[in-house]
């Protein structure tokens, strides 16, 4: 069983980590948010547990974005805040539990544990904009009954559209949400992957349903324009 562990606390997190092994488990570490992204995003984990608290980038964003890019591990949030809002805003972003420090160890066990016996949280349901589907159970898109191939990238911000009907989105929240932190590609990249994407899902069907606004950024019109 994998567990990957993001903590920026080194003491707490090795302690935690030597815990978990002692419980059988094989334990990765990241100290911070952009790592810890990359690694859940690329490897396969049976449970993150997810500080809040991060540099580079915090739990909320990370839990977020694994789920937008499609991500379902089953994540244990930590946080030493208080307040009911983290607790509600972490759910809201996709988190499985929440577990405030201090915590006793053998609380953790059991809520990881927990998380073993319960798996992975359901599939979301197909995304749509009018006839414009996106299944992300089985990476099928579609307009109508054309089925449309997609590359990893294209479904990914496709993806990141979707969950965001008639926002504009700028160019930095894109590559925040669809690349790579680590890799800081120009900001340009947004604009090409937008043509290939127009080039597959609205050209060949007459549609116009990913707009610029602009000086802002992207919309997708939620009606699949």
């Amino acid at each position: 069983m994998r567990v990957l562990l993001v903590e920026d606390e080194v003491r707490l997190a090795e302690t935690v980590r030597r815990g978990l092994v002692a419980e059988g488990f094989s334990v990765d570490v990241a100290h911070d948010g952009l790592e810890g992204f990359r690694r859940a995003r690329e490897q396969d984990y049976d449970v993150l547990v997810l500080d809040l608290m991060l540099p580079g980038r915090n739990g909320y964003e990370v839990c977020r974005d694994l789920r937008s890019a499609g991500v379902w591990t089953p994540v244990l949030v930590l946080t030493a805040k208080d307040g009911e809002y983290d607790e509600t805003d972490a759910f809201d972003l996709g988190a499985d539990d929440f577990l405030r420090k201090p915590f006793a160890f053998r609380v953790l066990v059991a809520r990881v544990h927990a998380l073993l016996r319960r798996g992975a949280p359901a599939r979301p349901a197909v995304l749509s904009a009018g006839d414009l589907t996106l299944d992300p159970s089985t990476r099928r898109v579609a307009r109508g009954d054309v089925e449309v191939p997609l590359t990893a990238r294209e479904f990914a911000l496709l993806h990141h559209f979707l969950h965001h009907p008639d926002e504009v989105l700028s160019k930095q929240a894109l590559l925040e949400a669809v690349w790579d932190p680590l890799v800081q590609p120009d900001p340009n990249v947004v604009e090409v992957y937008v043509g290939y994407l127009r080039r597959k899902v609205d050209a060949p069907f007459g549609r116009q349903a990913l707009r610029t606004v602009r000086g802002h950024g992207y919309r997708l019109a939620a009606d699949g324009g």
